[in-house]
């Protein structure tokens, strides 16, 4: 017998080590509820988890950017609802005046409204955000992050709402004359010919010649003369204040060529040395020769949009009328331009309502995703409550025989002393 090493309480203490090891690292899995709190327990395992947690979080704020992006889409469908509903009060007001029941002051007082209207229009297209971005002037053209990846995207763009871009924007008045017909010209509204050479009356009939900037009334001598304005083919001239007020107003030429200017008071200033133009008071750009480029680059000419001839000056001034409904075949002719502003919202709407329903389901997705995935990672890295505890247990027990065993094993060497007596 031996007593300078006692082998068996050695081995003893080695195996109550290892066990309380053991039930230490039971004991971290059972209170943490992880099966890896550090990559010591799986190393493999703890890289595969890290990762599945990058992609479930990714989806979880992918899902979170579609339903932003939802709410940007509602805000604008919202307004362009709105939209919607005054171009329909527009088309019924239309459908009013081409009435030949109604008189002058009648139309007036339909034109009148319709002119507030488009107005709203505007105001709608100019001041709908979301988030401070501007959703219906045409700037508006976003990205949206919908997966949990790079380039996981869709992107979306909402189209200019304002009357101009509705193709509303139907004339432009740009000079008025003080005059005297004579009594050759009751009040009411006039149009040039399409050949540009004759005034004619609401009935067709010819009731001037047209040449330059004048017109010269059926008597050979009575002359309305516009200064800065050449008179061109499908001008309005209007004559008001028993013929002692004569105004022209121009046709807009149509397709993209009017698609910058919304209805509105346009003005021209020079200020050191720079011809800036106003629009209702607040500045959008400079002007050159007969070109305005606004301040966000965008440029029309309106020797293009209304066969403006001279160059725009200091003090120049023009307005950007809505549709007309001045006589009954302008009213007409209105019903036809709302009915395709309301195609063009309607196109516009329903652009907007599918991608919505498109990012509903891809949040369903995300959802789906996020879970399964979620369930994948859980399994690498959490414990398993129940098997945990029968391992805490038999780790238990072996703790409390190793110990015990020990004690036994540390009694073993006083069998020495039976042999000292």
């Amino acid at each position: 017998m031996r007593i300078n090493h006692n082998i068996s309480a050695l081995n003893a203490y080695r195996q109550l080590s290892v066990n309380n090891n053991s039930l230490q690292k039971s004991l971290e899995k059972l209170s943490s509820g992880f099966r890896i709190n550090r990559a010591g327990d799986d190393a493999a395992g703890l890289a595969i988890s890290e990762k599945m947690r990058g992609q479930i979080r990714g989806l979880e704020q992918a899902s979170r950017n579609a339903q932003d992006a939802i709410s940007l889409i509602q805000t604008a469908e919202g307004a362009l609802n709105e939209t919607h509903a005054i171009l329909q009060r527009i088309r019924e007001l239309a459908v009013q005046a081409s009435n030949d029941t109604n008189v002058e002051a009648d139309r007036n007082a339909i034109n009148d409204e319709i002119q507030q209207l488009i107005s709203e229009i505007d105001r709608i297209s100019t001041t709908t955000e979301f988030n401070t971005q501007k959703l219906l002037n045409g700037t508006f053209k976003g990205v949206f992050q919908i997966g949990a990846n790079e380039s996981q995207s869709l992107s979306l763009s909402i189209n200019k709402m304002n009357s101009a871009a509705l193709g509303l924007a139907s004339s432009i008045e740009v000079e008025t004359a003080t005059v005297n017909v004579g009594g050759l010209l009751k009040d009411g509204v006039y149009t040039v010919s399409s050949d540009g050479t004759k005034l004619l009356d609401a009935s067709g009939k010819v009731v001037g010649a047209v040449s330059g900037t004048n017109i010269t009334l059926a008597d050979d001598s009575t002359t309305i003369s516009f200064t800065n304005e050449d008179v061109t083919a499908g001008a309005i001239i209007r004559i008001s204040e028993n013929g002692n007020r004569a105004t022209m107003d121009k046709v807009v030429a149509s397709g993209e060529t009017n698609d910058i200017l919304a209805a509105g008071t346009y003005t021209v200033v020079n200020e050191s040395e720079t011809l800036n133009v106003y629009k209702d008071g607040e500045k959008i750009g400079t002007a050159s020769g007969t070109t305005i480029t606004l301040d966000d680059g965008t440029s029309i000419d309106l020797a293009t949009v209304f066969k403006k001839t001279a160059d725009l000056a200091n003090g120049y001034t023009f307005v950007v009328k809505g549709v007309n409904v001045s006589t009954s075949t302008l009213a007409s002719g209105t019903i036809t331009a709302i009915d395709k502003a309301i195609e063009s919202v309607s196109t516009e709407r329903s652009k907007l309502g599918a991608l919505q329903n498109r990012l509903e389901h891809t949040i369903n997705n995300l959802g789906t995703a996020a879970e399964n995935l979620t369930a994948a990672e859980s399994r690498i890295r959490d414990v398993d409550m129940a098997k945990e505890m029968m391992e805490f247990t038999k780790m238990s027990i072996l703790q409390q025989a190793a110990t015990a065993m020990l004690a036994q094993a540390n009694q073993l060497p006083q069998a020495v002393l039976q042999l000292l007596r």
